[in-house]
């Protein structure tokens, strides 16, 4: 069998491994250079700015732990360079090109655009052709602008590489997770930050308690919020980029020295000529069923492209899935219930599952939320803000979902998710011999408030001295 891979990101890469694995003949296609925007000008990057502007908060407290010096400036350049360090060094040690031509797959990088000329074949620029009796899409996605006048003006994450010096005022249109990561890290680097949304809320996807936590943090770092603004013009002046939105019918103005759009992303369909190949889309995107199929039912859509996740772990899973499905018959269903995501925004946040509101809506559920200021970790670091939520199924006691907030976020879901992935009961959740001190302690404290408010379990008074006064034993 042929299988032909178009994109070499995480879910092409991961496509082209499996279905070699599984003894296809793969060709993997890839525009410019494996990795993906992951890698090359994404999150890796991204979030590698962000550790930069995680040292410079930091050493904001060094008083509190005895320590005196100067406080570190910041070289914009070098912070910068620095960030792409971690493309770097995907491509020159990790070698990725390498090793997927080491495993058998057919690798040709630096391709141009593939499109489709039937069902059954794709052209690259140069002319050659490639046929295949199955094709796995894999061609990412791009961050959106908005369509108003102007917005050639405006930048987008994968821009940030082309600044030359930080701009006195940065603004942010758009407050989802990219957009507040972007707010987050030029307030940390010393820019004044304004933060347009057209929502009602920053991170609207978000858990409420989530969002409200983080538009109060941002707030009081001296980030200018600004939700229920819809954007409709930017333009030059001599003041620099002046930004007009439309807030309640009344019309507002701005003037700033860099706009940033982080309004969605959109799949890379345009030039893949899908009409070509009968090939359905959906919202801007390749539309799949379940087991990440197109209409036309030997070719298969996975990552960004198909709109089903956004995130590099998903991608990288769906590729998997996809290329056993592509290979041995479609029998493995892709699903989203559990599902990580944290940002490495100042405070961090991350989540799983559903939000309350979800929850509420579809479950007779129990909520329980841990602050951080309980938690001896939290003390030792002086990070006592944030909380662990938990949401549990009263009648089965299976977690629906944890939202969190606070140090170490994105590292304390990953122990809920795989408690969810394993099917543990809250009760299970709760009887689990955390380490301490740490911050994923909350998590067991959070169930312990569950099953008691859920009469789960026997109560008594006891003192617990690794962290709360008072827990439920049985």
């Amino acid at each position: 069998m042929k299988l032909i891979v178009i994109g070499g990101g995480p879910a092409g890469v991961m496509a082209a491994l499996r279905g070699r694995e599984l003894g296809a003949e793969v060709s993997l296609l890839e525009r410019n250079c494996l990795g993906g925007i992951g890698i090359n000008d994404g999150v890796a990057p991204l979030r590698t700015l962000a550790r930069t502007a995680r040292l410079i908060r930091d050493s904001g407290a060094w008083a509190t732990f005895g320590l005196y010096g100067p406080k570190p400036t910041l070289d914009f350049p070098a912070a910068l360079a620095n960030a792409r360090r971690v493309s770097s060094y995907a491509h020159e040690q990790k070698n990725v090109e390498k090793f997927v031509r080491d495993r058998g797959v057919e690798v040709i990088d630096h391709a141009g655009q593939a499109r489709f000329v039937d069902n059954r074949t794709v052209l690259l620029p140069d002319g050659r052709r490639f046929r295949a009796d199955r094709f796995i899409i894999a061609v990412g996605g791009r961050a959106r602008k908005l369509p108003i006048p102007g917005h050639e003006l405006g930048l987008s994450h994968a821009d940030l590489w082309t600044l030359k010096a930080l701009p006195a005022r940065v603004t942010v249109v758009g407050a989802a997770a990219t957009g507040c990561q972007i707010a987050s890290i030029f307030r940390d680097f010393g820019a004044e930050v304004d933060l347009i949304e057209a929502a009602p809320r920053i991170n609207s996807q978000a858990d409420e308690d989530v969002s409200a936590a983080l538009s109060t943090a941002f707030q009081e770092r001296g980030i200018q919020v600004r939700t229920g603004c819809v954007t409709e013009l930017l333009e030059t002046t001599s003041l620099g980029f002046k930004v007009t939105y439309r807030r309640e019918g009344q019309t507002d103005s701005l003037f700033t020295g860099a706009v940033f759009f982080a309004v969605g992303w959109a799949g890379n369909i345009d030039s893949l000529e899908l009409d070509a190949a009968g090939i359905a889309t959906e919202r801007g995107y390749v539309a799949v069923n379940e087991y990440l199929q197109t209409n036309v039912p030997h070719i298969y859509a996975v990552g960004d492209v198909n709109g089903q996740s956004m995130l590099v772990p998903s991608a990288a899973h769906e590729g998997l899935l996809a290329a056993e499905n592509a290979v041995l018959g479609p029998r493995l269903k892709y699903s989203r219930r559990i599902v990580s995501s944290g940002s490495f925004t100042d405070p961090e946040y991350a989540s799983v599952g559903l939000t309350e509101s979800q929850a509420r809506a579809a479950h007779d559920c129990a909520v329980a939320l841990v602050r951080y200021d309980i938690l001896t970790r939290a003390v030792v670091d002086a990070r006592t803000e944030g909380f662990c939520k938990l949401i549990a199924d009263r009648e089965s006691g299976l977690i629906l979902g944890a939202h969190v907030v606070g140090e170490y976020s994105a590292e304390v879901i990953q122990v809920v998710a795989a408690c969810m992935a394993g099917g543990l009961t809250v009760d299970q959740v709760s009887d689990l011999q955390l380490a301490y001190p740490t911050f994923t302690q909350a998590i067991g404290l959070a169930a312990q408030r569950l099953i008691r408010e859920m009469g789960r379990v026997a109560t008594a008074t006891v003192w617990n001295s690794t962290e709360e006064r008072h827990v439920a034993v049985g």
